[in-house]
């Protein structure tokens, strides 16, 4: 009994640490790194539960009567550990740069944001050759979008399509072509600025878009995929 019980609280203080990582820094408890750290030492709890509840199940004598408090200690455990995991492999999936843009060579510029991101450690400018040629590599389907529309109704379409995406808005400048917006990440509450630039072309306007985090060296391909679904939306 003892055994059953003491598996379990493990496993459930992992999954309590697991939620915990995520939430204090989204509510400004401890920085991320320390969040990071939690969420580490979650999965090693996590697995231990586990392995502990497959020694228990394993031993008649152990699992006499708890049979129900190991199964489920062994399967929170493994599910605390798995998350971790698999945030890990997909961040080794993607190439540690943390700013994508539709252009290239000139990427559209922060404006409005700029004060919300006075103590962020990534800074607004552009890193240059070296991050366009990662991006080149890793998503070459990143391309500005081509609208057969007028500048005005093209901004307001983008306008529109950021609001649809639950952005927090910035700065909306018609005249300048420029949206500004940040989005907030899920789990740690990570906040990623986003600018839209609309100009003019011989058939109808050009849609640019930017997406920086404001901290980390990567972003799991977080910015890459939040481009690529505002353009799809801005397509339909």
């Amino acid at each position: 009994m003892r055994l059953a019980r003491l598996v379990l609280a493990l496993a459930l203080l992992a999954a309590v640490g697991l939620g915990g990582s995520g939430v204090g820094v989204r509510l400004g408890l401890w920085p991320f790194g320390a969040g990071f750290q939690l969420l580490r030492w979650s999965a090693y709890l996590g697995l231990a539960a586990a392995g502990i509840a497959v020694v228990g199940l394993l031993i008649p004598s152990a699992r006499t009567g708890e049979l129900g408090p190991l199964v489920v200690a062994l399967g929170l455990g493994l599910g605390v550990a798995y998350l971790p995991w698999h945030w890990r492999q997909r961040a080794r999936a993607f190439p540690p740069i943390h700013d994508i843009t539709t252009d290239l060579e000139h990427p559209p510029d922060f404006v409005a944001v700029l004060p919300l991101r006075a103590d962020a450690p990534n800074p607004s400018a552009y890193g240059g050759a070296e991050v366009a040629a990662a991006q080149r590599r890793a998503y070459p389907e990143i391309q500005p979008l081509i609208l057969a529309a007028p500048p005005p109704v093209a901004f307001a379409r983008a306008l529109d399509a950021a609001k649809a995406h639950g952005w927090t808005l910035v700065a909306a400048d018609s005249a300048a072509g420029r949206i500004e917006a940040t989005a907030t990440t899920t789990w740690f509450g990570f906040k990623d600025d986003i600018v839209v630039r609309v100009t003019p072309t011989t058939t109808g306007s050009r849609i640019d878009v930017r997406s920086l985090s404001r901290v980390g060296k990567g972003d799991v391909g977080t910015n890459a995929a939040r481009i690529r679904a505002y353009l799809a939306k801005l397509k339909r």
